[in-house]
């Protein structure tokens, strides 16, 4: 008689953790950053930096406790999210201290301000703070399903972040900023594009089946209904209007454009692309017509050397000398700590940190840095995929996709290929409410991950089960 096997449909052999992976590309996350440090203080005065041991140790013990944090509380995770990161942010502190040590970058800063702040001490801390909400998101938000509970309160915490700036003063001709009395200056739109995508997940994955429905088809597209228009209509809108008061085309395409990526992705229709292309382009040519601070970024972008000289703004210089800095980099770059990009000015280590890179970095260390924010996305998507629950698939995507355009929107603008928006670089540029808010996007993929990736449990014995055997004559 053949021998008998119980089968079962719930498999509780899951991938494995990858822990051990994870350490062990951290360590060359770290590694690569200190190296680079030492670099430039070798190629700038000829001797190791001062802050060497301080930087090394730091950014490592920073990466130690995220690393162990992930180990205990999502085992399954992701094992290329949090090494991306840490690299991402080592390298960025590495640019901005480098930036801090231009003779130039001083003494412009001295005779604008009276004095000059370094930005890089204050960056690692707003780096550790970032950390520390990284491992707040793991060790508190349980199960990513629970932020579907709170999905139209995230539509109104999203309102008041995107609104809020509205109120406050204009600063290099955009209202993207708040100022707190000792605290400095928070920037709401980057915490707002995780709130706002927890808002569209939930949102879209009640209203997806409704929709997708299409009343007639035309010219191979099918055309939605003209009541489910009502949606897309209204984030719109709401786009527009944020252009026209705070003037920030940066926020207002990754708004619009983030609704329009989960739409698609939710509803798998080819016409919301279409529209959504339609509308942007309407929505933006209109603004221009009336904006004069949008109609100066537009004709900076087309043609920023004639108005190199004569543009009081200085956006027309720093596009001019965005460009003339990628083209002096070459295909291997004159070597870090020995560019010339801080001629910039005071948008070197924030909007242009990317020109450094060019530069100093070359063809070749552009694309792999882009190729690295591409793993982010790729990790992000392939977390989507792997996604069990609908809500957890559109959120992954969501974070995602918020934070490919502000990649794409960022290095477009510096490198030529669309109008300068004004946002900064996730992970490299100066800026404390970026570093932060892109440590909670990274917790918030990591915990989707791990609910992802984690063993299904062991099914309950069943204390009525009976054994039971065949026999055969």
């Amino acid at each position: 008689m053949p021998n008998a096997t119980a089968t079962t449909t719930i498999s509780t052999v899951g991938l494995p953790s990858r822990r051990n992976t994870e350490l062990a590309l951290l360590v060359f996350a770290v590694l690569i950053p200190c190296f680079a440090y030492a670099n430039v203080g070798l190629a700038m005065d000829g001797a190791m930096p001062s802050g060497m041991l301080g930087y090394s140790l730091g950014l490592g013990l920073m990466a130690g406790v995220a690393h162990l944090v992930v180990r205990k509380f999502a085992r399954y995770a992701d094992p290329l999210l949090l090494p991306l990161a840490t690299l991402l942010n080592g390298l960025g502190l590495v640019l901005i201290w480098r930036l801090d040590q231009s003779p130039r970058l001083i003494q412009r800063a001295k005779s604008a301000f009276g004095s000059f702040q370094p930005d890089a001490p204050k960056q690692l801390l707003f780096t550790a703070v970032g950390i520390a909400l990284f491992i707040g998101v793991l060790m508190l938000l349980k199960d990513h399903r629970i932020l579907q509970r709170y999905t139209y309160i995230s539509m109104a915490v999203a309102l008041f972040l995107l609104v809020v700036p509205m109120f406050f003063p204009a600063v290099n001709g955009a209202k993207i900023w708040i100022s707190i009395p000792g605290l400095g200056t928070i920037q709401p739109g980057e915490f707002a594009k995780i709130v706002i995508a927890v808002f569209f997940s939930g949102y879209l994955m009640v209203k997806r089946d409704a929709l997708a429905l299409a009343s007639r088809r035309f010219m191979g597209m099918y055309l939605p209904r003209g009541r489910d228009l009502g949606p897309i209509l209204a984030v719109w809108a709401m786009s527009i209007l944020i252009l026209v008061f705070e003037t920030d085309l940066g926020t207002s395409l990754l708004f619009f454009g983030l609704f329009v990526v989960m739409l698609y992705v939710a509803t798998e229709r080819t016409s919301w692309i279409f529209f959504g292309l339609l509308m942007s382009a309407v929505g933006a040519v209109g603004v221009a017509t009336f904006e004069s601070h949008v109609q100066k970024r537009v004709n900076a972008w087309l043609d920023p050397f004639a108005c190199y000289k004569t543009d009081p703004s200085g956006a027309c210089q720093q596009i001019g000398d965005a460009v003339m800095s990628f083209g002096s980099g070459g295909t291997l770059g004159s070597g870090l700590g020995q560019g010339n990009s801080d001629l910039i000015g005071f948008a070197a280590n924030a909007d242009f940190i990317l020109s450094t890179v060019g530069e100093e970095l070359g063809l070749a260390g552009m694309m792999a840095l882009l190729l690295l924010y591409g793993l982010i996305v790729e990790r992000g998507v392939r977390t989507a995929l792997a996604a069990r629950d609908p809500f957890g698939k559109l959120l992954a995507v969501g974070l995602s996709g918020a934070f490919a355009l502000q990649v794409f929107v960022v290095a477009g603008g510096v490198m030529g290929l669309i109008p300068l928006t004004g946002m900064t670089m996730p992970f490299l540029a100066a800026g404390g409410s970026s570093i932060i808010a892109n440590w909670a996007l990274i917790g918030i993929l990591i915990r989707i991950s791990d609910t992802a990736r984690r063993p299904a449990p062991s099914p309950a014995s069943s204390p009525d089960a009976e054994m039971t055997q065949v026999v055969r004559p």
